[in-house]
């Protein structure tokens, strides 16, 4: 429980992991701020330039639809101002119709092999009453209900074939002006919508839809949408637009994330939109934050492996001088003198500021050893002078007791006392130490009882 206190405790962290850590922030912190900062701007950046690129294929495949239409026109144009199509529909007798049938059907091949896209020519006259055309169907049929808003080019469903396509028409003049009839090709939106598909090469999961100026869907790959209205609120911006733009959107059924960029028709009132998964729109920017973490994390790696050695190298001499120091305070310096030289020696031969400390430090601890050994030797002889005084003391303590000094004086007089003729040399050393033994039991009542003269035996 203690460790786990100190584990998230930063003050009582060892020093080396505070360096490690103080290190890696310094270094971490800053870069990571920058790095956010700069992957902000890229992301920004990729994004924009991801929304400009599908602006730009929705512009260029607008600008080559519209190129399309142009040839197109050129084609209805060329069909009417051709020299047998003029006389056929300049004949005022049906005799002169047929006489110039086999021309016309010969310009009409022509037309058909240039343009494999055609699905049918007609040509009208100036009351919409269809003279001749490709299909044979078409022929007697009157379209003078359409005829005079039917200029130019249009999407609109066959009244004859039935099947939606687009249509371009063009008025037939005589030679003096005067308008004598009407041309019209058709091609299939089918074959359309392959022209749409082929302007731009793009990813499998894209696609290019064009809608017109009610917000129709004129041209999807999904047939099952051509001719319905567009009813996805995101994508109102694209109606009536004049400018390329883009937007993001979901589908109605799948609920994907779509991204769109359109561009509205110079020749029509149409807008073309480029859509593919936001997904596909947003691997590279995924791409890019990968690319930016990997380098935050080895960096990060590198600086924390940078800053745990400069840690260990910095806390190594401190764990060196605190052992020494340990040992200097446990009087056990010359237990551990040898280790603690060769550890100490290694990191004085640096030229930093802990070589420094570490020399200083050496030369404190010997200084320190040296004065504790004197300080140890004067303290033995003092211990061996103060037990001779006290040796000293206490003999005199002895000899100056008057209870000593009446010994020695008793036992003077029996040095000199005088052997008696009666008694023998055995009697007199037994009479003796009697006397010795007696003034033995004297010398010991004597501490509790006051001193008195002994009777002297004569």
């Amino acid at each position: 429980m203690k460790y786990f206190r100190r584990l998230f405790y930063p003050p009582a962290w060892p020093i080396a992991a505070k360096i490690s850590v103080a290190l890696v922030c310094a270094v971490l912190v800053p870069m990571i701020f920058t790095a956010y900062y700069n992957l902000q701007q890229s992301l920004n950046s990729v994004e924009a330039g991801e929304y400009h690129k599908l602006e730009l294929l929705a512009s260029s495949s607008a600008s080559r639809l519209d190129q399309l239409i142009i040839d197109y026109h050129r084609v209805v144009a060329q069909i009417s101002s051709d020299r047998h199509v003029v006389d056929f529909l300049s004949a005022t007798t049906p005799e002169n119709r047929k006489a110039q049938g086999p021309n016309l059907q010969q310009t009409i091949q022509n037309v058909l092999r240039s343009h494999p896209n055609l699905d049918v020519v007609l040509l009208m006259d100036k009351n919409g009453q269809c003279l001749a055309a490709t299909d044979p169907k078409f022929i007697g049929e009157n379209y003078s209900h359409i005829q005079g808003n039917f200029y130019g080019s249009s999407t609109l469903l066959g009244e004859t074939s039935q099947n939606p396509g687009m249509f371009f028409s063009q008025p037939v003049r005589s030679p003096h002006g005067e308008i004598i009839g009407l041309t019209v090709i058709k091609i299939r939106q089918a074959d359309i919508w392959v022209i749409i598909n082929a302007l731009q090469l793009l990813g499998s999961q894209n696609y290019v839809f064009v809608i017109d100026q009610q917000g129709t869907i004129i041209s999807h790959p999904d047939p099952s949408v051509v001719n319905h209205s567009l009813n996805i609120p995101e994508l109102g911006v694209m109606v009536k637009t004049t400018q390329p733009g883009h937007a993001t959107y979901h589908l109605p059924k799948s609920h994907i994330s779509q991204i769109v960029g359109f561009a509205p028709l110079a020749t029509q009132p149409w807008v073309l939109g480029v859509s593919q998964p936001k997904a596909e729109f947003t691997a590279p920017l995924h791409r890019l934050i990968w690319l930016n973490s990997s380098s935050v994390v080895i960096v990060g790696g590198i600086t924390a492996i940078i800053a745990l050695l400069s840690g260990l190298s910095i806390s190594r001499p401190i764990h060196a001088l605190t052992a020494a120091a340990q040992a200097l305070e446990d009087d056990n310096f010359d237990a551990h003198v040898v280790e603690l030289h060769q550890s100490l020696a290694e990191l004085g031969h640096r030229e930093d500021d802990i070589g420094q400390l570490v020399r200083v430090f050496s030369e404190m601890a010997e200084e320190v050893r040296l004065r504790d050994q004197r300080l140890k030797m004067q303290v033995q002889e003092l211990r061996i002078e103060i037990d001779q005084t006290k040796r000293a003391n206490h003999v005199a303590e002895i000899t100056e007791n008057e209870h000593f000094r009446h010994l020695q004086q008793t036992i003077q007089k029996l040095k000199h006392q005088e052997i008696t003729t009666h008694e023998t040399e055995k009697e007199y050393y037994q009479r003796l130490q009697t006397q010795v033994q007696s003034l033995k039991e004297r010398s010991l009542n004597s501490k509790n009882q006051p001193l008195t003269e002994p009777t002297e035996n004569t």
